[in-house]
Parts: C-alpha cells; structure tokens; sequence
C-alpha cells in the first residue's frame, strides 16, 4: 500500500479526510525512522579502525535494527489496512466488529514491542558507536519512546470499544511490561 510509494504520499493521504491512514500507521513509521537512525548509526561504525573491537557486535546490532525496521514498515500498511476493516464492519454485525477491533489493535500492540525491543538498542550505541553520531542514537531513542507512547495512545482507545474483558486484561498487562524497559 503505502510501503512502495513516496513519502509525499503517504503524508499527503495521512493529513486527508481519510479514516487511514491515522495514527496507529503515523506511529510505525515513526518507529522505522528510530530504526534507520540506528542502523546509520551502525553502518556508520563498522569499518573504522577505531571501533574494530566491537565490529561484531556493531553487526549483530545493525542486524536487529534492520529487521525492526523491516516490520515496522509493514506495520505502516497493515495499521491502515486493519483501520479500514474497522471502519466496514462499524455498524455492522457486533461479533464481526469485535473480531476486526481486536486484530486492528493488535498493531499498535505490536507497534510498542518493537519499540520497546529497538530502544533497548540505544544505550550499548551510545556509549559504544562512532562519537560523531551520538545526536542521531539520541534522536532515535526520542522516536522510538514516541513510537511506543503513540502506539499505547491507539491501544487504548481501541479497549474502550473492545467487550472481551480477557483480552482487555492481557493487553493491559502487555503494555504496563513493555512500559518498565522504556
């Protein structure tokens, strides 16, 4: 959907009078922005003589931001695609509405556990990756706290429509979890 377009695009259909995409898709692009920032971060470090000790490490942590980023990404299309079976079923049969309510707030769910995951990243490139990018580290960090903050905002609002009490719970649980590693 909007993975393979511009970036006018996405922004130009996002300020729309469009019901998606919205803020649960704002809130996985800006987690993949604090993912690009990390792997710039890494690519930026590997190959300096000066950070060839912790090469490997460098890499290994290149290959979780570029994975996070990854699905991230995908997270920006399948928000908007989930939002938009929301938005067909409202109205409709009550289970049908459920059921589509509970897997579009599965997404910002997710959005807040890569977040969570991508921003234990930051501290070992702060203090161990190339010097000259610590503003970029730190830039990340504040997108993926706002990734994650933005992602709880749409899980919220979401459970105040939601009727399964168990899954209310569980969620909640989830997000109070992913809140300690912030």
């Amino acid at each position: 959907m909007y993975r393979n377009k511009s970036l006018k695009t996405y922004l130009d259909d996002l300020a729309a009078k469009k019901p998606a995409p919205g803020g649960g898709s704002a809130a996985a692009l800006a987690g993949a922005l604090g993912c690009a920032l990390l792997s710039m971060v890494c690519n930026f470090t590997i190959g300096k003589d000066k950070y060839k000790d912790i090469e490997k490490e460098i890499r290994k942590v290149l290959s979780q931001s570029e994975r996070l980023r990854e699905r991230f990404l995908s997270l920006v299309d399948l928000d908007a695609t989930a939002y938009k079976q929301v938005i067909k079923s409202r109205g409709g049969i009550s289970a049908i509405y459920q059921k589509n309510l509970i897997r579009a707030t599965r997404v910002p769910l997710e959005v807040c556990s890569l977040s969570a995951s991508a921003y234990k990243l930051c501290p070992y490139l702060r203090n161990k990756a190339n010097k000259f990018l610590a503003s970029d580290v730190y830039v990340a960090c504040a997108l993926l706290k706002s990734s994650f903050k933005s992602g709880e905002l749409n899980v919220i609002i979401n459970l105040l429509q939601i009727k399964d009490k168990e899954f209310i719970s569980q969620t909640k649980r989830i997000i109070q979890a992913l809140k300690k590693s912030l």
